[in-house]
C-alpha cells in the first residue's frame, strides 16, 4: 500500500472497517465524501451498503490496489475467482454497491455476470414452458437436430 492513512468505513448496519485511504479512494463516492469532510474525523458512513457487501467491496478494492503493479492477466484471473465465490443475491447487492460507491471496475465485473445469470434463468424458463413434463432435477439432453 502506498498510503499510510487509514479511514474508517461504517456500513448501513453499523459495522466498521478500517482501510487504507488508497483502498477507499477506489470508490469515487468515498473520494468525494473524504474531500467534503476534510479536516473532520476519518469515519465515512456508507448509508446504502450493508456490512456483508462492504466486506466484499473492500476485498475487491484492496486486491485492485495491491495488484496495480502486477500483470493485468493475474488480476483478471483473480476477478474471475472472486466472482465464482459470489451467489446471486450477493451479486445483486454487489452491483448496487458498485453503482452507489461509483467503482467502475467492479461495475464492469458485476453487470455481465448478472446479465448471464438472467439469460440462463430465462432460457431455463422458456425451455420448461415448451417442455413442461421435464423434471428439473434431472439433467436434460436436448433433442439433436439432423
Amino acid at each position: 500500500m502506498s498510503s499510510t492513512n487509514k479511514i474508517t468505513l461504517k456500513s448501513s448496519d453499523g459495522k466498521t472497517f478500517e482501510v487504507y485511504e488508497d483502498v477507499a479512494l477506489e470508490s469515487q463516492t468515498i473520494k468525494h465524501m473524504i474531500k467534503k469532510n476534510s479536516g473532520s474525523d476519518n469515519e465515512i458512513v456508507i448509508l446504502n451498503v450493508k456490512g456483508k457487501i462492504l466486506t466484499k467491496v473492500i476485498e475487491y478494492c484492496k486486491k485492485h490496489v495491491e495488484e496495480v503493479k502486477k500483470r493485468v492477466d493475474d488480476l483478471k484471473a483473480w476477478d474471475a475467482e472472486f466472482m465464482k465465490q459470489v451467489d446471486q443475491d450477493t451479486l445483486n447487492d454487489l452491483l448496487l454497491a458498485a453503482i452507489y460507491l461509483n467503482i467502475k471496475e467492479l461495475l464492469d465485473l458485476t453487470c455481465p455476470a448478472i446479465v448471464e445469470a438472467r439469460r440462463r434463468d430465462t432460457l431455463r424458463s422458456l425451455y420448461l414452458d415448451v417442455c413442461p413434463n421435464i423434471d428439473e432435477s434431472k439433467e436434460v439432453n436436448p433433442p439433436r437436430l439432423l
